[in-house]
């Protein structure tokens, strides 16, 4: 599979984003299930793996994700990228006070989970509002420079927070919504990162499944730990109203012999070259049918086509950029 930087971070252009196999859609797999699931995509070409600390705190307990990949990863670790999540709460800020011991300790912790003695990509999950961010990025900074992380992130943010933790600390990526119903990050956000060396890996690329072709109704989805239950795109109305674009992406699927969901991620891998997209699934034929995405290639003309008739079409639940956690 095609490699891309995410800051020095090399990966392949499609990472696996593995929070579904313990939490968010419903119930979970077996273990072995799951080991076996990120190994395919390992075994595809798939080099760059996505998880946090919290997945898994509905039906398994927090810490459950990463146990997963730590298990999955050991005997390749040398050949892969991991990128965990930290989540600073208010309580703990209270309790603790301290910063840089909190990050310390919930690295440690991340650490023995995954079995590896560091972290490629450790971000911060979702900025704190209570928590000046260049107080995170000078902590990452030590992080680096003792070996324990290769590089650090911040997910869901805009870019005034990008350009003041990028001052204290140069940031490999950046984890946001982005995909053909979201599109905030084309205004700033892809532009600044392209311009200062930042990977873009864009979470729910298929917009939480509708855009594989595959969802219908709403009541298709499980009501435990089903996140696509509140996501405002998966409301009936919603569904109903963006089948426009799902009908614009079928036509160039049947087009390019590729499927609904490769061509909204080959659309993306087209708009920059530092962008990188982690798809998620708890399914292993969808897993490799999302890696495929890498061996779409869309023509500029296609990519223009295409990008063009989506500005004309109208999205309906739109989500955008919420920046910290209450």
């Amino acid at each position: 599979m095609e490699k891309r930087k995410l800051g020095q971070i090399e990966v392949s252009a499609i990472g696996m984003g593995c929070m579904g196999l313990s939490h968010g859609y419903g119930v979970i797999p077996e273990h072995e299930y799951s080991v076996e699931a990120i190994r395919k995509a390992f075994a595809n070409g798939c080099t760059f793996f996505d998880t946090a600390e919290v997945y898994g705190h509905q039906q398994r307990y927090p810490g459950h994700n990463e146990e997963l990949v730590g298990e999955a990863l050991e005997p390749v670790r040398g050949q892969v990228v991991i990128a965990t999540k930290i989540t600073i709460t208010n309580e703990e800020l209270e309790q603790e006070g301290d910063v840089e011991a909190i990050i310390r300790r919930h690295l440690a912790a991340s650490l023995k989970r995954l079995r590896t003695r560091y972290v490629d990509l450790y971000y911060w999950h979702r900025v704190n509002r209570h928590v000046p961010v260049e107080k995170v990025a000078a902590v990452m900074k030590k992080l680096i420079d003792e070996g324990l992380i290769r590089g650090w992130g911040l997910s869901q943010v805009e870019v005034d927070t990008i350009e003041r933790a990028h001052r204290v600390c140069p940031l490999s990526a950046v984890q946001n919504l982005y995909n053909m119903l979201e599109r905030d990050c084309e205004k700033r956000v892809i532009p600044y990162c392209l311009a200062h060396g930042i990977g873009l890996v864009p979470f729910s690329p298929v917009a939480s499944g509708y855009l594989s072709g595959k969802v219908q109704s709403e009541s298709q989805f499980e009501t435990v730990d089903d996140v696509r239950s509140w996501v405002p795109q998966m409301r009936q109305e919603n569904l109903d109203g963006n089948r426009p674009v799902l009908a614009l992406i079928e036509a160039l699927a049947a087009k390019k012999d590729a499927t609904p969901a490769q061509i909204s991620m080959a659309w993306m891998l087209k708009k920059a070259p530092h962008i990188v997209p982690i798809p998620g699934s708890k399914n292993q034929e969808r897993i490799l049918e999302n890696l495929g995405a890498a061996d779409v290639a869309l023509t500029d003309e296609e990519f223009e086509t295409l990008d063009a008739a989506l500005d004309t079409l109208d999205v309906h639940g739109h989500r955008g950029i919420v920046e910290f956690m209450e």
